[in-house]
């Protein structure tokens, strides 16, 4: 198996360019190092942390520009999803991530029955709390302007109630480092801080019934 040792400068420098130039001329010419700068990298890894985050698989970089204005045909940035969280990396950043996006209209509403409930809301209170405290995000894909219907303005977790899902997640500016195993263990922490919070999803939340 390839060990993770990171991404080279060539993957920031192929993103570079396909943001210059998103075009399919400039993606075949560069095929070759996205497969072993880019993808390459981001396999390993998925390979490396799929025993404690289960299994990934890599996004694919072509756009759905089907119902979208902008027409570029390529993603900026080589996305993967695992088990437990979310991974990307680009030109500006890598980026790790997980929780609940956007669910199921089911899934939202048990959601905000158990952000409602005092004891299972003041222990999502204290995982978020605990999440802030060590320098993660914590939010949603989409935020409510006001209180959900059915539930009071005033109610004491309303901030947890207007969040249309839930996600931790942090993100780190492109350095020298990107190059190193240290993006591994980056990812790595992220992933295991996200563990009472996914926990506490599965329990109280759930997935959707087929």
């Amino acid at each position: 198996m390839v060990r993770f040792t990171g991404w080279p400068v060539e993957a920031i420098e192929f993103f570079e360019g396909l943001e210059d130039d998103n075009s399919r001329t400039y993606w075949h010419t560069h095929k070759a190092t996205y497969t072993q700068s880019v993808k390459g990298p981001m396999e390993a890894l998925l390979a490396e942390l799929e025993d404690d985050f289960g299994p990934g698989r890599i996004f694919r970089p072509n756009r759905d520009v089907r119902f979208s204005n902008d027409k570029s045909p390529y993603k900026l940035n080589c996305a993967a999803q695992l088990t437990g969280g979310y991974v990307s990396v680009s030109a500006d950043e890598l980026f790790a991530g997980s929780g609940l996006y956007m669910p199921l209209p089911e899934q939202l509403k048990r959601l905000r029955a158990a952000i409602d409930a005092d004891h299972t809301g003041r222990e999502l209170e204290a995982i978020v709390a605990a999440l802030r405290k060590a320098k993660y995000d914590v939010g949603a894909h989409e935020t409510l302007k006001t209180a959900p219907r059915g539930y009071p303005k005033d109610h004491p977790r309303i901030e947890l109630l207007q969040l249309k899902g839930i996600v931790m997640s942090k993100a780190w500016p492109v350095g020298g480092w990107l190059g190193t195993k240290k993006a591994k263990d980056r990812v790595v922490a992220t992933l295991d801080a996200a563990r009472p919070l996914n926990a506490w999803i599965a329990e109280h939340v759930g997935i959707a019934a087929a």
